[in-house]
Parts: C-alpha cells; sequence; structure tokens
C-alpha cells in the first residue's frame, strides 16, 4: 500500500506515484492530488471516501483517472426475470476460460432468480475468444498470476455491488475445478462476498488461512479425485477449529470435474444433486428474509 498527498516532497511523490504506475504496489491511498492529470491505466478501482462532498466535475475528473489500460476485462452477465434488485452470484471458470460451458451455469443461476456473472480470468491474456483450442486456453490461463485473478475477481464483486439491480449485501460465487480454489482465495481475501459454493478446488496452504474467511462455504467433492482430496484432512480442520459456517459433500463414485456436462468425467446423477444443493445454498444465504 503507497500513500500520497500534497505535502510530500516532490521527488518523493513523484517516486511514490511512478512506483504505483508500474505495479510495485497494489493500492494507493491519496488525496484529490491523483486528479490532476495523471493517468493510471492499470489501475481498475476507485473509491471516493465520503464522495456527496465531492462536486460532479471532480468526480468525473478522479474517475478519468483510471480504467484506461489496453487490456479490457471480458464477462458475461445474466439478468433474471424476475423484479429487481436480486442477489448476485459470480461464476468462475475452470483454467479453460470463459467457455459455452460456463455461460450455460451463468444462465442456469439467472433462471434460478439471480444476477449472475461469468468472469473471463483470461481477459489479461485478451480474452478467451482468443483461444478457442481449449489447451490453449489453459495455457493462457496458467500464464495468470494468484493475485491478478483476485484482483479481478474483487473488481468484479465491487462492480457487482454497486449496480442498482444488485442487493449489494447479498453476494455470493460459485467456482469450478481452478475457479473452485480461486473461488475459495475471494472468500478469504473479499469481506463482502456472503456465500461461496465450491465445486473440487483446491485447499489453500496453510489451511489455517481460512480463519479470516467471512462467507458460508459450501464444498462440493468427488470420491475418486485422490489429487485435490489430499487437501481434504487440512480443510475440515481448519474450518471446524476457526468454527466456519460450511457444509460438504462428497459424491461417491465421481471423478473431478464430474458437473461439466460437456466432459468425460460427467455423471449426470451426481451434477443434478450437486446443482439443487448449490442453489438451495444460496437461497438460504443470499435469498432468505432477513430480520
Amino acid at each position: 500500500i503507497a500513500v500520497a498527498h500534497g505535502r510530500m516532497a516532490e521527488r518523493t511523490l513523484e517516486r511514490t506515484m511512478v512506483d504505483f504506475v508500474e505495479g510495485r504496489y497494489d493500492v494507493l491511498c491519496s488525496t484529490t492530488i491523483v486528479e490532476n492529470g495523471l493517468d493510471i491505466p492499470r489501475c481498475n478501482t476507485i473509491i471516493v471516501d465520503r464522495a456527496d462532498l465531492f462536486g460532479l466535475a471532480q468526480l468525473y475528473q478522479l474517475r478519468g483517472r483510471v480504467g484506461r489500460a489496453r487490456e479490457r476485462g471480458y464477462c458475461y452477465l445474466v439478468l433474471p426475470k424476475v423484479t429487481l434488485p436480486r442477489p448476485a452470484v459470480l461464476v468462475i471458470h475452470e483454467n479453460r476460460g470463459l467457455n459455452e460451458h460456463i455461460k450455460d451455469v451463468t444462465r442456469r443461476l439467472a433462471r434460478a432468480g439471480f444476477v449472475a456473472l461469468g468472469v473471463d480470468l483470461l481477459s489479461r491474456q485478451g480474452g478467451t475468444g482468443q483461444f478457442p483450442d481449449p489447451v490453449a486456453a489453459g495455457q493462457a490461463y496458467n500464464r495468470t498470476t494468484v493475485l491478478e485473478r483476485r484482483q479481478d475477481l474483487i473488481s468484479c464483486l465491487l462492480t457487482l455491488k454497486d449496480q442498482s439491480y444488485v442487493q449489494g449485501d447479498r453476494l455470493g460465487a460459485v467456482g469450478f475445478c481452478a475457479g473452485g480454489g480461486n473461488c475459495i482465495d475471494l472468500a478469504l481475501n473479499s469481506p463482502g462476498l456472503t456465500a461461496g459454493a465450491v465445486f473440487y478446488g483446491g485447499v489453500p496452504n496453510p489451511a489455517d488461512a481460512l480463519q479470516n474467511m467471512r462467507a458460508n462455504l459450501l464444498a462440493i467433492y468427488a470420491e475418486l479425485d485422490p489429487n485435490t482430496n489430499s487437501g481434504l484432512p487440512r480443510l475440515l480442520t481448519a474450518l471446524l477449529q476457526y468454527r466456519k459456517s460450511y457444509e460438504m459433500h462428497i459424491y461417491q463414485g465421481a471423478r473431478h470435474a464430474f458437473h461439466n456436462d460437456t466432459g468425460a468425467s460427467y455423471d449426470s446423477a451426481s451434477a443434478c444433486d450437486a446443482w439443487s444443493k448449490t442453489i438451495a445454498f444460496f437461497g438460504r444465504h443470499l435469498d432468505a428474509p432477513r430480520a
């Protein structure tokens, strides 16, 4: 985190701003000095404290400082055919990008009454559309970093929170395979996430990081998935130790990626049951009336 304000020595201020623009810092806490002609293209989110005290011209200038990078962020947004605003769920893809299967999953959530946003974590590589070959898409995913994916997911969550058609205090996420691991990472790093559904996602190491998780967790795994399941004892121990709200289901006879109906491991009975549990989970934690 860097700090910048007008009372800093000129060279120190310049060095701080250059370091932030070049990516040596992830967050800049600044006064309105940033509105004075400085473009920060790598920054995609700006939070203005007490925005009600600013004039529209000032806010416009501040907004113009960010989001001018050459890279575009891609996503797939589906609104439910119900009265808005509604709770929202972020859909996090496998390591093959925002493909047609994930778009179909996004539509299923919208049919269940949720605002659904499928994020494209290959956006920094040009977007999933640039990689029609699944192998190439997987290679592009491997060129992304944990920090980049986390930043993009948090940005998506904050964007959803600010939309008039979304109940901003009722945000969830569901992730599959690599996306399941990203979903857990998001739950550990975003207090605004209320509920996370993880399909055979990798367990953070050390699992003690789970003590920071505020979200309710639905963990869905396959019996015949030894590599992923090797982390389950650590996951369960941490969830119990830190008294987290969770439920876990392990599907007998199912293999990794059993929910993907376009893949060889698809198990229709397990997939349908797991999806029913997922919708019910989001219904309880995002859509239930609050006292």
